[in-house]
């Protein structure tokens, strides 16, 4: 039975209710090879989960599945209650109302929210590694993984607050790749991170990371927007006392490429002009840019995510006792980072309260004036997080070349 027209009738009654808003119910993600960060707010006995790993990561109005090897159905997969039924995904909800959500217009041309915002919490670095490019991902069928991150303040760094990024240029202009293949066939060491610069994590700061950039983020607590994917090649054997599994290099490898060419089928989808980049900090630092300030009484925007069209986020930080007004170009999910308030007099909104930190902001009432009111004693922040295309005035970076 084609449970869409409830589901799209449910939405209708809802957006009425609510003046147009989705309350999501949080969904947590376990990862196997990292031990968490246990900065996510669960109990102690919530985090380890057996073979699955442990919770690691939240992720935020996703309409993307994670690719575990324990697979574990809709794991990843924001949820929602609608008029007292069962609670249903917002995978399910944007298939069967996706001009109620998204608008018709950009309905019409986008298949869906088209990117994924999580948090990330580990309690070690996380091993170098890359995310296929969109000609590699498009072998399985999958997306490429673009993605950003910004470093919340307020919240422990952890014990490794330095990310490993890119490789050291010399290796790309000489055409040296080969020296990273001993370290992939030996899978014994972490000694491959000899080939990259390490880069301090500083509390509201941030990176943007295209599609197949040598990486390995640190451990501070990271709110990340990317693509609505989950692929990966993991290139580090080892991270402190942790191995990692070999088959994660291979993860989003196609079989025959991996029987044809081994561990030098990575090699190939690394996106080295980017990797190697002499000015990669210049061209990939991502400090928060201003939008608008209302004052001593009211807040702030800022872009945090930005120099990239297929997504872009913004912060806002509203005073105790202020107000702030913003109009955005189109459908929006919203983190409650810290603080309590409410929207428009309507929902009432509080962060690390997981049933009142997020939401979607369908479109229609998104592009229209919008009031956050801070409520509480100390400062309401919250992250906006927009898909493909709704931003076109989106900052990019200069671009510094040799």
């Amino acid at each position: 039975m084609d449970s869409r027209p409830k589901i799209r009738s449910n939405v209708e009654k809802e957006r009425e209710r609510t003046g147009g808003f989705l309350h999501l119910h949080p969904a947590w993600v376990a990862r196997s090879f990292l031990p968490p960060g246990k900065r996510l707010g669960l109990p102690e006995t919530e985090y380890h989960l057996g073979e699955r790993g442990a919770i690691c990561e939240r992720w935020l109005a996703s309409t993307t599945e994670a690719d575990n090897a324990v697979k574990v159905s809709d794991e990843g997969l924001s949820t929602l209650t609608l008029n007292g039924d069962p609670p249903v995904t917002l995978r399910a909800v944007i298939e069967a109302a996706p001009d109620l959500i998204m608008g018709a217009a950009y309905a019409a041309t986008h298949n869906g929210l088209g990117r994924l915002a999580k948090i990330f919490d580990y309690g070690d670095r996380l091993p170098y590694h890359l995310h296929q490019m969109k000609r590699h991902a498009s072998l399985l069928g999958r997306n490429s993984k673009e993605e950003s991150y910004f470093f919340p303040d307020g919240v422990d760094l952890g014990p490794h607050p330095e990310s490993f990024l890119g490789v050291h240029p010399y290796i790309h202009r000489e055409k040296k790749y080969e020296l990273l293949l001993p370290y992939l066939k030996d899978w014994n060491s972490d000694h491959i991170l000899k080939f990259s610069k390490a880069y301090k994590l500083l509390p509201n700061d941030g990176f943007h990371i295209p599609a197949g950039t040598l990486h390995a983020p640190g451990s501070a607590l990271t709110i990340e927007l990317q693509e609505d994917s989950d692929v990966l090649a993991m290139l580090q054997a080892k991270v402190s006392d942790h191995p990692i599994d070999k088959e994660l290099l291979f993860k989003d490898v196609r079989k025959e490429d991996r029987q044809a060419r081994g561990e030098a089928a990575i090699l190939e989808m690394v996106n080295w002009d980017v990797s190697a980049d002499p000015y990669f900090y210049e061209n990939r630092h991502t400090p928060p840019v201003p939008i608008s300030d209302t004052g001593p009484s009211g807040g702030t925007e800022e872009w945090i995510f930005y120099n990239s069209t297929r997504f872009s986020g913004k912060r806002v930080v509203v005073r105790a006792g202020g107000k702030f007004t913003g109009r955005d170009r189109g459908v929006y999910s919203i983190l409650v980072w810290r603080g309590k308030g409410r929207i428009d007099g309507g929902p009432d909104i509080a962060g690390g309260d997981p049933e009142k930190d997020e939401l979607v902001v369908c479109h229609d009432r998104a592009t229209k004036p919008l009031s956050i009111e801070n409520t509480g004693r100390e400062e309401l922040v919250l992250f906006k997080f927009f898909g493909p295309d709704i931003n076109d005035n989106v900052p990019m970076l200069k671009e510094v070349h040799a």
